[in-house]
């Protein structure tokens, strides 16, 4: 094994073009609807050997701890295989923490393929994404690399082929909780259940985006400014990032530019498969 592994893995950040929650499980768990894209906004991964059983995140990353899911992923990738790798992971964070666009579940996901293929692990991709979903519940599409329709907490995932819009994300600056939203009694979780399609989700919303735009005034801002300018315009999971769909990139950079705020934001076309599919193990339907 050499010095150090040369490759760098992309951990492509995703939007849910709409989001329904169908109820309640006993468990306390929400029952799901979902549609995942992927967006060419990376965090990106390098990973250097270390000695047997030791992981580690390399340089401090701002607003991620050492016990964070990429380390959590590489531990359990040595558990399941015995494999007794040792590694440490160098992430380079550009999707915002906190924003609605998976870059935590994206890193872990990364994090198990890219560890397979540089150690020869030999799991399939079906084996990779049910270790990703001990992590996370949306692990699994990162791990699989294509669009998909989700359903349950969001683990079960029929592949599907949407329009692939020019997209403007824009992060107003608000870092949201996931469990917080999810906890909230004013959210709403009896959607009626949707039928799967590939199209027409702009008539459909997304359940925390009026609970986000309530609590979070600089979301509400962003999400009116879009509005306004007659693009289709989501909120992302649970927030607070959000984006605007666009015909072509000329429209979506004359949006950026008109800005009336310095956001956070960055243009860039929507895809129904992963800059990850390169590394899936070959033996993608095998057990």
């Amino acid at each position: 094994m050499s010095a150090d592994f040369p490759v760098r893995f992309p951990a492509p950040a995703k939007i849910n073009r709409f989001l329904h929650i169908t109820g309640r499980r006993p468990d306390g768990y929400h029952e799901l609807q979902t549609v995942f894209q992927f967006v060419d906004l990376c965090d990106w991964l390098r990973f250097s050997p270390l000695p047997s059983g030791r992981v580690e995140l390399g340089a401090p990353v701002p607003f991620v701890n050492g016990d964070n899911l990429c380390v959590k992923a590489a531990h359990l990738l040595a558990e399941h295989t015995g494999h007794p790798l040792g590694v440490r992971i160098a992430l380079t964070k550009s999707i915002p923490v906190g924003g609605g666009l998976g870059g935590g579940s994206s890193d872990a996901a990364t994090t198990l393929v890219a560890l397979n293929h540089l150690f020869g692990l030999g799991l399939s991709l079906q084996a990779l994404a049910q270790l990703g979903l001990r992590l996370g519940a949306d692990v699994p599409v990162f791990v699989q690399g294509h669009a998909a329709w989700a359903e349950g907490v969001g683990e079960r995932l029929i592949p599907v082929e949407p329009d692939t819009p020019w997209v403007l994300l824009v992060d107003p600056g608000e870092s949201v909780s996931t469990a917080t939203m999810f906890g909230s009694t004013e959210l709403t979780r009896d959607c009626p259940p949707e039928r799967i399609t590939p199209s027409g989700y702009e008539s459909l919303g997304n359940v925390f985006e009026p609970l986000v735009r309530r609590r979070l005034p600089a979301v509400d801002a962003a999400l009116a400014w879009l509005e306004a300018s007659g693009v289709p315009a989501r909120l992302s999971g649970t927030g607070g990032c959000l984006f605007g769909l666009f015909g072509d990139e000329v429209s979506a950079r004359a949006a950026q530019q008109a800005q009336p705020r310095p956001w956070r934001s960055w243009v860039g076309r929507l895809a129904n498969r992963s800059p990850l599919c390169e590394w899936h193990p070959r033996n993608a339907d095998g057990a």
